[in-house]
């Protein structure tokens, strides 16, 4: 019974650039929950206001419509990546650099993806089997 929700999640997960989605958007929460980080911490570098804010917004919105909606995924990743790099100078160096590096790994991860490759399991599988051909003498 279990096993069906958890097949359709697969189906559903694999129809799409999913870990790159993922970290787009876990990258912009963490940008901007280090933006509440206590004084003692915190280093503002660059803009404040607005912008510290919008930016990692924006990202966690790209990484989510990434997800649902993966047809316009290399729009969403060329804007994820820009924003990403622009929280270097808004957001206390791009969420020390975690938000920075799982946002541009999410926005390369979903701009690489191609939506009609085979999955890797069985990829590797056909490749290890041996072929009819390769094991007959040469005549």
């Amino acid at each position: 019974m279990a096993s069906r929700p958890r097949s359709a999640f697969r189906r559903w997960r694999a129809s799409r650039p999913f870990w790159g989605g993922l970290l787009l958007t876990l990258g912009g929460a963490e940008v901007l929950l280090t933006e509440k980080v206590s004084l003692k911490v915190v280093m503002h570098i660059g803009m404040q206001g607005l912008a510290g804010y919008l930016l990692p917004v924006v990202m966690m919105l790209c990484g989510l419509l990434i997800l649902f909606n993966p047809a316009q995924r290399l729009f969403y990743s060329v804007i994820g990546i820009l924003v990403t790099l622009g929280t270097w100078l808004t957001s206390n160096l791009g969420g020390f650099f975690i938000g920075l590096l799982l946002g541009a790994t999410g926005s390369c991860l979903a701009f690489g993806w191609l939506p009609d490759q085979e999955p890797r399991r069985r990829l590797l599988r056909r490749h290890r089997t041996p072929s009819p051909t390769a094991d007959s003498p040469a005549s």
